[in-house]
């Protein structure tokens, strides 16, 4: 059985993800922004392990997440759910002075994985939305832009795409891919979303435990078990070096080829 950690688990997908490991047989362990939130995820997967807890929009306590895991030894699997959405009427600012939907749905997932030792499998979740922008390398905190929420959430998870993409090619030991749950009713996702719930954290889960062959790729990217193809840009090596040095110039932290 393997042993998995889940960012954002305290409700949506994560904690649909969690239970259904949690039922499978494997060690999950859950990831809440604070303590309120912690006991939350407890009580709605009760069969967790235990649940770390940070703010992913903050790169300090990002940076603790990262130390709490590492403190609790060795996962098998990582993914990369925790995200805000795509309704932000205007440029929210982090302590950092980071558009909040950057820090936590980009630029979180970059700092755990430079930090957290190596798993064998990463997977990050990503949204249909990222087929229809580019990455926005010149301007990834929207200082030059004007504020556009739907936009700014598309282009987030693009770099999800182009994260996981980038560590399947510099880390060829970690099986390292991309997903998209499809548009379903989460709080994120409205109550008038069209996609399957049930079938919406079947793929992370399916990429984080499975021993079935076409689960144990790198550099995918699915939709529903299958693959999908995903934007063009996410496999662009430029974008990725671009984007992995943006994120190390605006977080302190490198990302390296070697492991932890």
């Amino acid at each position: 059985m393997a042993r998995v950690f889940v960012t954002g688990s305290a409700d949506g997908l994560g904690q649909m993800a969690a239970g259904l490991m949690v039922a499978a047989g494997h060690k999950v362990v859950l990831h809440a922004r604070n303590a309120e939130r912690a006991e939350v995820a407890r009580s709605r997967v009760p069969g967790a392990q235990t649940v770390v807890t940070g703010d992913l929009s903050s790169i300090e306590a990002t940076r603790n997440v990262a130390e709490q895991v590492n403190r609790l030894g060795h996962f098998d699997a990582i993914i990369h759910n925790a995200g805000i959405g795509y309704r932000e009427s205007r440029r929210v600012a982090t302590v950092d002075g980071l558009p909040q939907v950057f820090a936590v749905n980009s630029l979180a997932p970059y700092i755990l994985t430079a930090l957290i030792n190596k798993p064998a499998r990463l997977v990050y979740v990503s949204s249909g939305m990222h087929h229809g922008v580019d990455p926005g390398l010149d301007d990834l905190i929207w200082k030059k832009r004007g504020w556009n929420g739907s936009r700014a959430y598309a282009e987030s998870k693009l770099h999800d795409v182009i994260l996981a993409f980038a560590v399947a090619r510099k880390w060829p030991d970690v099986l390292s891919n991309a997903l998209e749950p499809g548009w379903v009713p989460t709080k994120m996702g409205g109550p008038g979303a069209p996609d399957d719930m049930d079938a919406a954290p079947r793929t992370q889960v399916w990429l984080a435990t499975s021993d079935d062959p076409a689960a144990k790729v790198t550099g995918g990217y699915f939709y529903h078990l299958k693959p999908r193809k995903p934007n063009p840009d996410a496999a662009k090596e430029a974008i990725q070096d671009g984007f992995l040095d943006e994120c190390a110039r605006l977080s302190g932290v490198r990302f390296t080829s070697s492991s932890h």
